[in-house]
């Protein structure tokens, strides 16, 4: 579909949250490209810079890979249109072990400052590979959704702000030699053909993850032209909706 027939969805805010650099444009990347499309202002949330990664590029320490993997976020985000992005200082791989209360504090302060109208992050299975830093992305961010609309969390991190939905990311199909996760059923099926390039180059960027990108290249080119979300939360109560957009009905 051409951007010139595409609604304009000027004014409207996106943020997506997630654990690791790749993990924007692997598993949200139609999204964000999409909204990019659209005219909506997009903010991702990266918790860590995927130092435990077992893809490594030429880097010599763990150190050499975060900052390695920090630029190629940098370059993946702008592929992707994103508006602004942040990469958090959590440790890789130890996410399930991070304070609570100050992590969800963290991303409250973020939604009430940008004040999106939809939330994008991972199911608490830990996606395609449960991953368990996904899974604990989900909860801190999550929770950090119910809370920025709560007088009674954290007053001094802005003033409350209720997003309108919150989605996690589900999928119709598994990677083989993996455990299978127990994804949500989803509501939506958003059609990304017409950016599935503009997601694929912005994996290219993570060139410490080549290996990945090439022993997922035949997945991708047999699913990746949908992404599959399921509705977690809205701020008015209603029955699960069948949507084709994230901001359908807004």
């Amino acid at each position: 579909m051409a951007l010139t027939t595409r609604k304009s969805l000027s004014g409207r805010k996106l943020m997506c949250i997630v654990a690791h650099p790749d993990d924007e444009c692997y598993a949200f990347g139609g999204a964000l490209a999409l909204a990019a499309e659209e005219g909506v202002e997009t903010y991702v949330i990266c918790l860590t810079d995927g130092q435990a990664a077992t893809n490594r590029g030429d880097a010599a320490t763990s150190e050499h890979l975060g900052q390695m993997r920090r630029d190629e976020f940098a370059d993946s985000c702008k592929v992707l249109g994103v508006t602004r992005h942040e990469l958090l200082d959590y440790q890789d791989a130890q996410l399930e072990f991070a304070d609570f209360s100050r992590t969800a504090c963290l991303l409250v302060e973020r939604i009430r400052a940008f004040q999106p109208d939809v939330v994008l992050t991972f199911n608490s299975d830990g996606g395609l590979n449960t991953h368990p830093d996904h899974a604990m992305v989900s909860c801190f961010a999550s929770t950090a959704f119910h809370w920025a609309a709560s007088a009674k969390r954290f007053p001094g991190a802005g003033p409350i702000f209720a997003p309108k939905r919150l989605f996690h990311v589900s999928t119709n199909y598994f990677l083989p030699e993996r455990p299978a996760p127990l994804p949500p059923p989803y509501n939506i099926v958003l059609d990304i053909r017409s950016v599935f390039e503009t997601k694929l180059e912005a994996f290219r960027q993570h060139t410490s993850q080549a290996p990945l990108m090439e022993k997922t290249k035949a997945i991708f080119a047999e699913h990746g032209h949908s992404e599959y979300y399921t509705l977690a939360a809205a701020i008015d109560p209603q029955p699960a909706p069948h949507l084709t957009s994230l901001f359908e009905g807004l």
